[in-house]
């Protein structure tokens, strides 16, 4: 449902509700004041979103990705502050699938700007394992230097300094071929 159909929705149920408190129906009123409430917050909060990273949490990735794909149009069914989640928790998704395919879900969560710091530490995690994949030791370096900056109350530090581990290793791996 478009946002703006949201947005009138729970601006005619509040009318309702206004209307039946005139008239005396106060149980009533305050029911329907919570119902336009309920359908004001699913303009922030789109409810497929929620519902997808609830599954996420979870490790069901096959509902998480049902709740995403019933997002058809996401520029429009979802707020501007919601895209780049959007596409993070798509990267995250097919990251799990193919990991190389998933890079550029987090180049476009990534530019499209996420608000909490751990999610943006997240996603240049991720594309620091991607360039790891691919043997970029440059550019992986880069994105876990950028993925401290960002990880500001050390949610991911165990994950960073095992993938700086993993990177070390890389080296040692190369040193062993050239030999």
């Amino acid at each position: 449902m478009p946002n703006i159909v949201r947005l009138i929705a729970a601006f005619a149920i509040l009318g309702a509700a206004i209307a039946l408190m005139i008239f005396g129906f106060w149980g009533w009123g305050i029911l329907a004041i919570f119902i336009s409430l309920l359908v004001g917050v699913t303009y922030f909060f789109n409810e497929n979103m929620l519902l997808a990273q609830w599954f996420l949490r979870k490790d069901n990735m096959p509902k998480a990705e049902t709740f995403l794909r019933r997002i058809t149009n996401y520029e429009k069914q979802l707020i501007r502050v919601q895209h780049g989640y959007y596409n993070l928790l798509i990267g995250l998704i097919e990251s799990r699938k193919a990991p190389m395919q998933s890079e550029k879900y987090f180049k476009k969560a990534l530019s499209l700007g996420m608000h909490m710091d751990h999610n943006v530490a997240l996603a240049k995690l991720s594309l620091a394992g991607i360039a790891m994949g691919k043997r970029n030791k440059r550019e992986a370096q880069m994105y876990l230097t950028e993925a401290k900056k960002a990880d500001k109350n050390k949610l991911l530090a165990d994950q960073i300094k095992q993938m700086k581990d993993q990177l070390g290793m890389l080296d040692k791996q190369q040193q062993i071929r050239y030999r």
